[in-house]
This record gives structure tokens, sequence and C-alpha cells, in this order.
């Protein structure tokens, strides 16, 4: 079924209590008039509470009211915060760098406000050896006491030891800060780019200048050729002259 109001002609009722444009009770009127209305105003008729006696309906721009609202809930799932728990998976015996590599793991979860389940998998005869896991689960709750706390402590549980970390941001804390850094980071990409088109056209303006330059020495040298020809012609005259005599 259909989860959308009934407007305009869908409407199947005699009369309807109608509620203006501004929010004002116009009261109980016949359909045809609250139809009527609508059009004059040339706004929807829309049933806003169909299991009332009788219906409420309101005067409005359903198209417009519809956009608003999926805005609304758009925005409400953006800031909806969902708890993940990651898991990360450590043997007794880690080596130091694949340690280095797995808390960095974990510092990340915990800045994006989620909880992290650590898992420290025994093998063979390291299960006779629970203290080392202990130990190693110790270590890294000490190493990311700044961003997380221990929420559930180590425990066995058949061949592995596990314990829970919990962000000490919120979720919705850490998404906030993370929507802030991107448009930090688009902003300054914005600026070098702004940066960058002015420094081009302060070239451009230098090439510009340099050939309105280059073209005032070409007039100059082109008027220098011209009286040297001038020159030339008037030297040669008096040769032909007495030639001619």
């Amino acid at each position: 079924m259909s989860t959308e109001p009934r407007i305009n002609d869908r409407i199947r009722v005699p009369e309807v209590r109608l509620v203006g444009p501004s929010g004002e009770q116009v009261g109980i009127v016949p359909l045809a008039k609250a139809l009527e209305l609508a059009q004059e105003y040339d706004l929807d008729l829309v049933e806003v509470a169909a299991t009332a006696r009788p219906p409420v309906c309101k005067l409005m721009d359903y198209g417009k009211f519809k956009y608003e609202s999926a805005m609304k809930a758009r925005e409400a799932r953006k800031n909806q915060a969902h708890t993940v728990i990651k898991e990360m998976k450590l043997r007794p015996k880690i080596d130091p760098h694949d340690y280095d590599t797995k808390k960095g793991h974990v510092v990340r979860f915990l800045k994006q406000g989620d909880k992290v389940k650590i898992t420290i998998m025994f093998r063979g005869r390291e299960q006779s050896r629970p203290e080392l896991g202990f130990r190693l689960l110790q270590r890294l709750a000490n190493d990311v006491q700044d961003l997380g706390f221990v929420e559930s402590s180590a425990k066995q549980d058949g061949r592995n030891m596990i314990m829970v970390l919990g962000p000490h941001k919120k979720k919705t804390e850490a998404m906030a800060e993370a929507r802030a850094a991107q448009d930090a980071r688009k902003a300054e990409r914005l600026g070098r780019g702004q940066a960058d088109a002015e420094a081009d056209d302060v070239v451009d303006e230098d090439i510009v200048d340099d050939e309105i330059d280059d073209e005032i020495v070409d007039e100059d040298v082109t008027e220098d050729q011209a009286e040297d020809g001038a020159h030339a012609d008037a030297a040669e005259q008096p040769a032909e002259v007495a030639q001619d005599a």
C-alpha cells in the first residue's frame, strides 16, 4: 500500500477540516469548496490526518513539501551514528612491526568512534601460556589509552582471549570532525587553485606587455627603414639627372 497522503481529486470524503496555507484554521468545509480554494491559491489539497473525523486537509505546494521532506530525511540519515564493532586479531608472539601495524588500525578505528574487539589467538602449546596474551592486551590498552578505554576486560574464550576497547569520542563527534576536516581540505584545494589561476593571470599580463613592447620596437624599426629609404632615393636622384643631361 502507498504511504503517500491523498491529494486533490484522490480525496473521497464529503467534507474536510481545512487548514490554510499559513496554518490558519479555515474550519469544516465541503470537499468541493476546499478544492476550489486550492485552485484559487494555485496549491494542492493534501490530506494530513486521514483518521480524523472529518479528515484534516491542508493547502500546500505538495511538490515542494515532498522535496523538503526528502532533504530532511537525508540529513537525518547523514547524522545517524551506527555502533560498529571492528575486530583485530593478534598472535601472542607477534612481531614488533606487525604489532605496530595492528595498533595503527586500532587507533584509526577508535578515532572513527568505533569499538574494537581484540582477539588473541593461541595455537598448540601457546594455550598453556595465557599470561602472554594477557600482557599483550594490557600493552595495547596502555598504548591507546588516549583514544579508548577497556570496555570489556580480557577473558579466555576457548583458544582465544578477547578484550573490547571503547572510544572516548562518540560516533557523532567523530563524524562531525571528519566532515570538518574534509571541508577544510576542500577549501585548501580551492584556495590553491585560485592562487594558481591568479599567478597564471600575472604571467599572461607579462606576456602581453612583452608583445606590446615588441610591436613598438617593430614600428620603430619600420619607421627607421622608411627614413633610410627616403635618404637613399634623394641621394640617387642627382645622378639620374646628370645622366639625362
